[in-house]
This record gives structure tokens, C-alpha cells and sequence, in this order.
């Protein structure tokens, strides 16, 4: 049987959906899988083993292009359909396979595998993911109490990477430029990586292009940092993770990376995003602040040792 499973971003949501990617591998062992996603995330698809094969067309950005990728999924003909996005984006995608559309598994209005808890929107994600693979037949004893949903697991990316020739915490001091309400102020990550170089520690810095100049604050005031801003794959920022002493970042994707390759993370949460619903697992402790430039230095230095103890 051929089966689809859609998942297209972004990439704490992402990470979070692979514990549910590896169940319904499990589910289908000899089934041909599919994932519909979107380029930044091949290199992760691939790299889990999960699936036959990656289709990186699934948010089409004009009409041409999105005809074709909903025709290209009608003359599939797949068997089932698990839709981890659950966004009216994909729930639309459903409504193009009728009048006959594949057993489906999500929220598509009359789709025959509903996820129909209408607690689901109160539910973290791992729990709301893993509920969904209940309601759809494959994950009997399913976790869906909340805590109880294991995290996605992907040490598998650090495998064969060689030891660090010195300790090192990774900070991850960026995230969204359009969300700056989760952010813990860069001064202060800055006071963090000085206090973390004094007790003979390399600092290493993760970001995107565009957080350059957060590194660089924090390198007037630490002095030498190890810059890694826009020079990391996924892949890449999973295996220094798992290497790091500890990890410490606001709520942006790159940190459910690191927690999901099994790094020592602590995960910095203002009242932007809402740490029962999102926040990664694993080796994790969550602080939270209703506003972020509140949260002293000293409570991230106590949590920090704490989680890397």
C-alpha cells in the first residue's frame, strides 16, 4: 500500500511530528511512505529512514504550481493519508481528492479517519500527535496523557561525529524576526557567554543568516565565540548539540533540534508561546518568563548548571 504522510513545517513543529513519523513507520513496515513537505526539510526526512520517499512540493507558491502537486497526489492513489500538519492548507488538499478521497487521518471536514477529540487544541503536540494515530487505528496504547508522550528521537544524527577537543554549551540566542517577544535579550545571552568562558568553557553560536549581528554582540562582550550563525545544516546544528555540555535558546526551532539529539537543553519561554503546548522534551528544563528581558542572568546560570549537572 502506498501512504502519504504530510508535514510541512516549520521546524519546531516539524521535529516535534517525527515521534509520530517513526509510529507510522512501525505501523507500515512494508508499505511504501511518502512525505509531502517542504525543502528545508529533506535533508532531516531523509536522513531518519522513514520514508521511500520525500516530495518537497507541498506548500506551492502560485496556482500552476499547486495544480500540479494536487494532481500529481490524486494519480497517486495512495491508500492512506496521515495529515500531521492538520492546518486548513492541508485539510484542503483532502477536499481535492473527492468525490473518492483516501482514508485520511486528521481534522479535513468529513474525512473517514477524524481526529475528533475535541480536547486535541489543548493538547501538546506530542500528545495531540500521538491521540491522532489512536483515533486512526495504529497506536492502540497511545501516551496522550499530559507529560506522557515520549519525544522525537534523533541522536541518529550525530552518529560517527568525532568529540569535541574542548567542552562547549551551545546558545541559540535568535528566532523568528517577526516573533522578538520570545527572545531573552541578546545582552544578556552576551553576559551568559562571559560567565560560561570564565569557567573554561568554548561558546558556540547557532542562527540564521540574519542573527550574525547577535553574535556578534556577544562576542564584543565574551570575546572569542565560535560564530556558527548561517553556517549550519539541520543536520549539522543536531550533531554539535549532541556533543554540547548543555544547550540554552529561546523557543525556536534549532532548540527542539538540539533537544531531540538528546542535548542537556534548557529552553527560555515568555507568555509568546505557551510551554505546555510546545516545548520540547528530553533532557529539557523550561524556564518561563512572562517577559523574557524580566529573566535575570543569574536564574539562566542556576538553571543551566542545574540541567547540566
Amino acid at each position: 500500500m502506498k501512504i502519504l504522510v504530510i508535514k510541512l513545517g516549520a521546524l519546531g513543529d516539524f521535529v516535534l511530528a517525527m515521534a509520530a513519523m517513526k509510529k507510522i513507520r512501525e505501523a507500515h513496515p512494508n508499505d511504501q511512505i511518502t512525505l509531502l513537505t517542504t525543502p528545508p526539510f529533506r535533508e532531516l526526512a531523509e536522513a531518519s529512514g522513514w520514508f521511500d520517499a520525500v516530495d518537497t512540493d507541498g506548500r506551492p507558491d502560485n496556482l500552476i504550481a499547486e495544480a500540479a502537486m494536487l494532481l500529481r497526489l490524486r494519480r497517486a492513489h495512495y491508500g492512506r493519508i496521515y495529515d500531521l500538519q492538520t492546518s486548513s492548507r492541508s485539510s484542503a488538499y483532502f477536499q481535492f481528492l473527492r468525490p473518492n478521497p483516501p482514508p485520511w487521518s486528521g481534522i479535513a471536514r468529513g474525512c473517514s479517519l477524524p481526529h475528533a477529540n475535541p480536547a486535541r487544541d489543548s493538547m501538546h503536540t506530542l500528545e495531540r500527535q500521538a491521540d491522532q494515530l489512536k483515533y486512526a487505528g495504529i497506536w492502540p496504547d497511545a501516551p496522550t496523557e499530559p507529560g506522557t508522550a515520549p519525544p522525537p528521537d534523533l541522536s541518529f544524527l550525530a552518529a560517527g561525529r568525532p568529540p569535541a577537543q574542548l567542552p562547549y554549551v551551545m546558545l541559540i540566542p535568535g528566532g523568528s524576526p517577526h516573533r522578538l517577544d520570545k527572545r531573552w535579550p541578546a545582552g544578556r545571552f552576551a553576559q551568559l557567554a562571559l560567565e560560561l568562558r570564565g569557567r573554561g568553557l568554548e561558546v558556540y553560536v547557532i542562527g540564521g543568516p540574519g542573527e550574525a549581528p547577535i553574535a556578534e554582540e556577544i562576542a564584543r562582550v565574551a570575546g572569542e565565540i565560535r560564530d556558527l550563525t548561517g553556517k549550519t545544516s539541520f543536520a549539522d546544528i543536531a550533531a554539535l548539540a549532541a556533543g554540547a555540555e548543555c544547550v540554552i535558546g529561546n523557543d525556536t526551532g534549532p532548540l527542539h533540534l538540539a533537544a531531540a539529539a538528546g542535548a542537556p537543553t534548557l529552553a527560555l519561554f515568555s507568555d509568546a508561546s505557551d510551554p505546555a503546548l510546545c516545548a520540547p522534551r528530553g533532557k529539557v528544563r523550561v524556564l518561563h518568563s512572562p517577559d523574557l528581558a524580566d529573566l535575570p542572568l543569574s536564574a539562566v546560570v542556576e538553571a543551566a548548571d542545574a540541567i547540566a549537572a
